[in-house]
C-alpha cells in the first residue's frame, strides 16, 4: 500500500504548473502496483482548500483512496521524531503533520509517495519513498 502525501494530491487537484504532471504520473504508477491510501492528517491538509467536506469528497472521488485511521503507535513515534526535531533546533511547539504521516508509513510498512522527502529521510529513514 502507498500512503499519498498531501502535497502530491494538492499538486494534482490544483493542477500545479510545476508539479501536477510529476505527481499525477507517480499516482498512476503507484496505483498500477498497489492500493493508495490517505490518513486523517493528509485529509485535513487537503481539506483546507475546500469550503465543504462534500466539495473535498467530490475532488477526491476520482482517486481510489483507502482511508486509514491514525494508530496510537504512530502518534507515539511522531512524538519521538518531534523530540529529535526540537533537539536539532526545530522551532515548532507541536509535532508537525509530516511526523504523523512518516510515523504511520513506518509503523504500517507503507511506501510513502511525497514531493518533500528530506524530512522523511531524516526522521523516518526506514520508510520507502517515492519522490523526485
Amino acid at each position: 500500500m502507498v500512503l499519498v502525501d498531501s502535497n502530491v494530491l494538492i499538486d494534482v487537484l490544483s493542477d500545479d504548473p510545476d508539479w501536477a504532471d510529476w505527481s499525477q504520473a507517480r499516482l498512476l504508477e503507484a496505483f498500477a502496483e498497489e492500493a493508495l491510501a490517505i490518513n486523517p492528517i493528509i485529509y485535513a491538509e487537503i481539506g483546507a482548500a475546500y469550503r465543504t467536506a462534500n466539495a473535498l469528497e467530490r475532488a477526491l472521488d476520482p482517486w481510489p483512496l483507502t482511508r486509514l485511521p491514525l494508530p496510537y503507535e504512530a502518534s507515539w513515534l511522531a512524538s519521538r521524531a518531534y523530540l529529535r526535531y526540537r533537539k536539532r533546533g526545530g522551532g515548532k511547539i507541536a509535532p508537525l503533520p509530516d511526523f504523523y504521516i512518516g510515523a504511520q508509513a513506518q509503523i504500517g510498512k507503507l511506501t510513502l509517495l511525497t514531493r518533500d522527502a528530506a524530512r522523511y529521510r531524516t526522521y523516518f529513514p526506514k520508510v520507502t519513498l517515492i519522490s523526485p
